[in-house]
């Protein structure tokens, strides 16, 4: 028996991000939980060789998307302490940039490379928030 209702405030650790969510229902070994905001954006580059840049492809690593949904591990989820959640295209910018400013404080080559993925995908993101032209 799972320990949240549907409908119920979470935070969620996915892969190398953090979100915050909306509890759906209980899968297996996994929740399913909709995305409403972002509260630490995934690091970039290899999951599986971590620091790396020779030798392994670098990954871009997007965060999930708004109202996405995704089966994340039970343990990777718990209550989460607000009544509501951010906004997600304020949540997404802040987290993008507290990862700028931890990849800055050291420079290295994986810094470097994961700042230049991050800067990427910040301009892609306020491109895709823009609003729409009639």
């Amino acid at each position: 028996m799972s320990q949240f209702t549907s409908g119920d405030l979470v935070k969620a650790h996915y892969k190398t991000g953090i979100y915050i969510g909306e509890f759906l229902e209980e899968r297996n070994n996994a929740h399913l939980v909709k995305v409403l905001a972002v509260d630490k954006h995934p690091m970039q580059g290899d999951l599986h060789n971590p620091g790396q840049t020779s030798e392994v492809f670098f990954h871009q690593r997007k965060a999930l998307s708004f109202q996405e949904k995704a089966n994340i591990n039970k343990q990777a989820v718990e209550a989460y302490d607000s009544k509501e959640a951010p906004d997600y295209y304020t949540s997404l910018l802040d987290s993008v940039e507290k990862l700028k400013n931890k990849l800055t404080r050291r420079e290295t080559e994986f810094n470097q490379q994961a700042l230049h993925q991050l800067e990427d995908l910040e301009t892609q993101y306020k491109r895709q928030n823009q609003p729409r032209s009639s």
